[in-house]
């Protein structure tokens, strides 16, 4: 296996949560105040291994784009994400978690 293949890891959960989400990566760079890019977004959801401090600016900005579309009774409840549940390459990423926040995802898109 040659380097390229040994960093790319596939679609990642993070892809999962934003899609159930309604969230797009724009979404993302929009909130974020650590000059996130459309790329690093992109390449995040795709697999593109990227660094520790990559994947918690990630998942900071994951957690604040989820965070405003919340209600105060559901912020809460809300579970902020890490980087290992959103990672499957990530130190102490588990294949069987389970999304605390599931009963919070609204079921019609939002706007």
């Amino acid at each position: 296996m040659n380097e390229a293949n040994e960093r790319n890891h596939g679609t990642q959960r993070i892809d999962g949560i934003m899609q159930s989400w309604g969230l797009e990566n724009h979404d993302l760079v929009d909130v974020s105040l650590e000059q996130l890019t459309h790329k690093q977004v992109m390449k995040a959801r795709q697999g593109r291994q990227l660094t520790l401090k990559m994947m918690q600016k990630v998942a900071r900005a994951l957690n604040v784009a989820i965070w405003e579309r919340l209600d105060e009774e559901q912020r809460e409840q809300y579970y902020e994400y890490i980087h290992r549940d959103l990672f499957s390459y990530a130190k102490g990423y588990s294949a069987d978690w389970q999304d605390p926040n599931a009963a919070l995802v609204p079921t019609e898109p939002q706007a």
